[in-house]
């Protein structure tokens, strides 16, 4: 069976996501879609030029109907607005619920099997929002924050300690109440507390929390792209090939961790069915606190999500 990957919003994390699967020929189809249609056609072409310089098979389409986008086995959402400097991700809340709802709504139709991953801010939310709408089982609807959080804290060990291989670790909602496992995260097998101070250590903790916002500051009229692509793309992957890797990821609890009916970043085995199995990882006191505060924070906004889309 040929593997389709959908993706909805081509802006600059679309459009990125789209370029890597067709240069590495992760699925044989992409599908592009988003309210500017001439704009989606010059960027499938583009990426079907650059991908015939290796002679990439990966098609490309630019969809204008809703009817012509079907059959995906994954659908990436990254429509939205973006942050500007001096917004958080939780002023996007109800302006990019409404698009996702309205996204939701007109795709579940004609992509009943497919898995959906958000990457939409304020992420954990949207992904809530996807769940209600859709009513897709868990497993199918997730969102990435984890995997690029983790990667934005291990650029900051780097900082710190060098080019190590490093084994970082982010639960908890994609803000500032994300909660970086400390105990869990390793440079070269030997574990952080080890290495740095504990100064050092709420520096990249902060640094962690910030990364996004330092990006936007620069940038002035966006926000990250590259790592948010290339995270969302290493999901894509072992889901296509059923590669039941372990990533933080953002999924509905139900019961794991002590909390239900919520959504938030956990770390999920990751496979053809989407979410395989939610991996619960033995929290200290503090880190079970700070996950706590952390949930608390994402139902705030889920809360008033509940209220927008009945």
């Amino acid at each position: 069976m040929k593997k389709r990957v959908g993706v909805i919003g081509v802006g600059n994390v679309g459009a990125t996501i789209a370029y890597n699967l067709a240069l590495k020929e992760s699925c044989d189809e992409i599908l592009l879609k988003d309210i500017r249609e001439d704009y989606t056609k010059a960027v499938a072409l583009d990426i079907s030029q650059a991908s015939c310089a290796i002679n990439s098979k990966t098609k490309i389409e630019a969809v204008s109907n809703n009817a012509d986008f079907k059959e995906c086995n994954i659908i990436v959402i990254t429509a939205g607005i973006a942050r500007k400097p001096g917004m958080n991700r939780d002023d996007l809340l109800l302006t990019n619920a409404e698009i996702m709802k309205s996204i939701i709504e007109k795709i579940v139709k004609l992509n009943r099997d497919a898995i959906i991953i958000i990457v939409s801010n304020p992420l954990d939310a949207m992904v809530y929002t996807a769940l209600k709408i859709s009513k897709f089982p868990r497993n199918r609807v997730l969102g990435m924050a984890g995997i690029l959080d983790s990667s934005r804290m291990s650029y900051f060990i780097q900082e710190k300690l060098g080019k190590k291989d490093i084994q970082a670790l982010v639960l908890g909602g994609h803000g500032d109440e994300m909660v970086p496992l400390i105990d869990s995260t390793k440079a070269d097998g030997i574990s952080i507390s080890k290495l740095l101070s504990q100064k050092q250590i709420d520096e990249i903790i902060e640094k962690t929390k910030n990364g996004g916002v330092e990006i936007v500051k620069l940038l002035k009229t966006g926000s990250a792209y590259y790592a948010p692509a290339h995270s969302t793309l290493l999901m894509i992957e072992a889901i296509l090939n059923d590669e039941k890797k372990i990533y933080p990821c953002a999924v509905k609890l139900e019961g794991e961790y002590g909390f239900k009916d919520t959504v938030t970043g956990v770390p999920v085995v990751l496979g053809k069915n989407g979410v395989e199995k939610i991996v619960e990882y033995k929290l200290s006191l503090a880190e079970q606190k700070a996950f706590a505060t952390s949930i608390k924070s994402v139902n705030t906004l889920i809360n008033k999500v509940e209220k927008y889309i009945k």
